[in-house]
Order: C-alpha cells, then sequence, then structure tokens
C-alpha cells in the first residue's frame, strides 16, 4: 500500500512539474517538440558572403534550436510573407538579414504585434528603428571601419608603386562599384574609403560610379562598359564588395589585364576565398575580411538567446555599441596574410 502512495505521490509530481521543468531550461516549445523554433531568412542564399554566413549560422544552430530558414530571393514581398508564416507557426525569435534595410519599420511591426523578439544581420536597419522595439537587436560590421581599410589598401598600394600613376599626373583616376543604393554600407564604403585616400594626401578623380548591386555579373557588365569607354586611363578599381570585384577581374582579364606588364589594381571587402585566389594569382590587389564565421555565430547566440527569453548576450563573448548592436572586426587582407582569409572562410 505504501509502495502504491509512493508512486501515485510521485506521478502528480511529474504531471505538475514536468512542463515547469521544461520550459524553465527554455526547451519546451509551443508545439511540445522540445527545442525553441526560431525563424531566420537570407536576402538570397547564392549571395557570395551570405552564403558563408548561413553555413555558421546553420551549423552554430544544429542539436539546440528547430530552425526555420527560407531563401528571401532578394524580394521584400517574399520576406514579408515568410516572416508572416514563421509567425503563425509559433517561432519564438527571428533572425532576418533584410532584402531592403527601408523595409525594417514593417518587420519590427510584424514582431511587435506577435510579442517575437529579432535579431537584424548583415543589412542594418536605421537607428531609431532599432529603438523603437525593445525586443529588437543588430549583428553586423562597422561600416566606416571596413571603408577606412579599403582607402588604407588603395594608400599603401599608391604610395609604394608609382608605376600605378600611369599617366603620371599624381592623381588617382578610378571606378567605383557601388553596392545597393540606400544600403548603409554601401553609402559608408562609397564615401568614407575615397575620404581616407584624399585625407593621405593623394588626389582622385572619379571616372565613373554606378551600382553593381552586390553582384558579380553586373560588376562585369559595368566594367566592359568602362573599359570600352576609358580603357588605360582607368587606375584603380575600388568595388564595395568582393562579388562585384570578381565580375571587375573578369573583364579586365578578357581585356587582356594581368598578362605581361598590363595591370589593375582591384580592391573589394568581404575576403571571400575566390578573392583571396584572385589575391594569390595577382589579380587582386587586397580586400578587407569581413569574418562569415563571426558573424554567423553572433547571431545566432543572440536569436537563441532571446528565444529562450534570456539577455541577448548572456553566456556569450559578444558587447553591445551604443545602438543595441554588436559588431563583428575586420581586418585588410593582401598576398602577406591569406591565411587569415582562409581560415575565416574554412568549414
Amino acid at each position: 500500500m505504501l509502495k502504491k502512495n509512493v508512486f501515485c505521490v510521485i506521478c502528480v509530481m511529474l504531471l505538475v512539474l514536468g512542463p515547469f521543468c521544461l520550459y524553465a531550461n527554455g526547451q519546451q516549445d509551443a508545439d511540445g517538440s522540445g527545442t525553441v523554433k526560431i525563424g531566420a531568412t537570407i536576402y538570397k542564399f547564392d549571395d557570395n558572403y551570405m552564403s558563408f554566413v548561413r553555413k555558421a549560422f546553420e551549423k552554430a544552430a544544429v542539436g539546440k534550436v528547430d530552425l526555420l530558414l527560407a531563401d528571401s530571393m532578394n524580394d521584400q514581398s517574399k520576406q514579408n510573407d515568410q516572416i508572416d508564416t514563421y509567425i503563425v507557426k509559433g517561432v519564438k525569435a527571428l533572425a532576418i538579414n533584410l532584402v531592403d534595410p527601408a523595409a525594417a519599420g514593417t518587420v519590427v511591426e510584424k514582431a511587435r504585434k506577435a510579442d517575437v523578439p529579432i535579431i537584424f544581420f548583415n543589412k542594418e536597419p536605421a537607428a531609431d528603428v532599432l529603438k523603437s522595439y525593445d525586443k529588437c537587436w543588430y549583428a553586423g560590421i562597422t561600416s566606416r571601419e571596413f571603408a577606412v581599410m579599403e582607402g588604407e589598401l588603395i594608400v599603401d598600394a599608391w604610395k609604394s608603386n608609382p608605376k600605378l600613376d600611369k599617366n603620371n599626373d599624381g592623381v588617382i583616376q578610378y571606378v567605383m562599384l557601388k553596392g545597393e543604393p540606400g544600403h548603409a554600407d554601401a553609402e559608408v564604403r562609397t564615401t568614407a574609403s575615397i575620404e581616407t585616400v584624399e585625407a593621405a594626401g593623394i588626389s582622385v578623380e572619379q571616372l565613373e560610379l554606378q551600382t553593381g548591386m552586390w553582384d558579380s555579373s553586373k560588376g562585369k557588365d559595368l566594367m566592359e562598359t568602362w573599359l570600352a569607354k576609358y580603357d588605360d586611363k582607368i587606375e584603380f578599381v575600388i568595388a564595395n564588395n568582393d562579388a562585384m570585384a570578381l565580375g571587375a577581374v573578369e573583364a579586365l582579364k578578357a581585356a587582356g589585364y594581368f598578362s605581361g606588364d598590363k595591370y589593375m589594381p582591384v580592391v573589394g571587402v568581404d575576403g571571400i576565398p575566390e578573392a583571396v585566389e584572385l589575391i594569390k594569382k595577382g589579380q587582386m590587389l587586397g580586400t578587407v575580411l569581413n569574418d562569415p564565421k563571426s558573424l554567423g555565430v553572433a547571431t545566432f547566440d543572440l536569436v537563441q538567446n532571446v528565444a529562450n527569453g534570456r539577455d541577448p548576450l548572456a553566456g556569450t563573448k559578444w558587447t553591445f555599441g551604443k545602438n543595441k548592436d554588436v559588431r563583428v572586426s575586420c581586418v585588410k587582407i593582401t598576398k602577406d596574410n591569406l591565411d587569415l582569409a582562409v581560415e575565416a572562410y574554412s568549414d
């Protein structure tokens, strides 16, 4: 009789306390699956850099959360629909790589109405949008730092190699491949890189500035057009990211550059493996490493914490800046330190 009573008491305790214990450990999802459900979107899966961020994010999530991940295919309306679907499915947090940073306010309102925390990453919303919702944060880079380093690559090369001044006028004649118009990173990289060159006492002349939308094929098309118009008058190719730089190099190679004495300095940002190979071959001057592993892990660390009801930084190595933001560091990459970029993009 005593054993039977003890057994009954234990059963009652398990029924009462079991759900509480699971909830307290942050392990009980709304559907009872045993792990919290997180919804994430990438603005487009085939973006060179974001493909590596995605891999790092997915790797960090294995066995820890129930991850729903979608390709927004560079379509903001599609991304909005994906977010709506995630909310209906009961996600505990969102990790959003915006298609259009200007749409951040709309995304925040969706999350706010559902009382779902949100981590934006890579594409930065306006500061007032981040401040408008207490459950909203950002993980990314410090745009100006990357731009300054790209400018420093140009300065170092120009001062150390007089032959880059093809017409001996002491002025850098350059073309600029700009990323997405209105994107914070694109705007800063376009202006601050040149400001850094001018601050070093070097005069510049902009021959062309057009948007390549972060895309290799668009970078190639623009470079082909510029070569037809200016040919050897161009002394520097500056790209807001490596993908567009890759396209530019492809066009330059087709025009006979990097063969014999015909050379064109090209710089980019991200440090992707394809760019590293071009630097190794002498077909790109350099890039600025935007560590995808760190960004993927930082984003996951934050979104996992808020999904489980914890402080975003709990148990992590990250710290917040002034605007509820975690920033990933950067480093200039040339042929002298390619190993750093190789390691950042390794599996």
